[in-house]
């Protein structure tokens, strides 16, 4: 008897490409999500990107709050938390790189309520992912949290970020070579559930980044272009 299922939760916007920061407000819209919108942001992050999200929300006559947090942590998540409790808040954007976003997923999944994943660096496929990561001491803890609802990755703020975050981004891809040989042996030897399609895709976006690695430079936006794809296809 079959007895198989999955269920496979993907965001319903996705927006990458140049100057498409502007379009975060439309991207929200076409989801329904009512109520007071919460950016969270970190110092640099905001001043990229997270004023300007914050002002188009303004503009639209949402009302929107702000915090900022200063580091990684899950007393970073906690205080999201009892602040969106505090102002009511009806949805959640996180704008940043993977602290920002993470600590934003976290928070919104304990909520229960909707996330939209702004990044403005392409370090890694958190940035589309259901899983948020927050270092403790020497570990670092991997929990499951809220997809994002929409991604709006603008690829002329990706290409300003440092250097060194899209060559992680780049890390990140080409680990899933690795990760999926990794994933085919645990379902050989202790019968771990493997999706075929999951591993699949992990493949062909590590040999998409592989292939187009010329194209890959510094301060190259469309480098940010061909990153930004691969990762959310990854985090998918």
């Amino acid at each position: 008897m079959f007895d198989k299922s999955t269920w496979i939760r993907l965001p319903r916007n996705v927006v990458v490409g140049h100057g498409v920061l502007p379009e975060t407000l439309k991207a929200v819209e076409e989801l329904h999500l009512t109520g007071r919108p919460l950016v969270v942001s970190s110092p640099t992050p905001y001043e990229v990107a997270g004023s300007r999200v914050v002002a188009q929300f303004a503009d639209a006559g949402y009302d929107p709050d702000e915090i900022i947090i200063e580091e990684a942590s899950f007393d970073a998540v906690q205080a999201v938390i009892a602040h969106a409790e505090e102002v009511d808040t009806g949805f959640l954007l996180g704008v940043g790189g993977g602290k920002a976003i993470d600590i934003t997923k976290m928070a919104a999944d304990h909520l229960g309520k909707g996330f939209v994943s702004v990044p403005t660096a392409a370090s890694h496929d958190g940035i589309v992912s259901g899983r948020g990561s927050v270092p403790e001491g020497d570990t670092r803890h991997s929990v499951a949290a809220e997809p994002p609802l929409a991604v709006v990755a603008d690829t002329e703020i990706l290409a300003q970020a440092p250097w060194r975050l899209t060559t992680a981004g780049c890390a990140d891809i080409i680990s899933n070579y690795t990760a999926v040989r990794d994933w085919e042996l645990a379902h050989r030897l202790k019968n771990v559930p493997y999706s075929e399609y999951a591993g699949a895709l992990s493949q062909m976006t590590a040999e998409m980044l592989v292939e187009n690695a010329d194209s890959i430079k510094r301060n190259l936006e469309e480098s940010s272009w061909i990153v930004v794809k691969a990762l959310v296809s990854s985090g998918v």
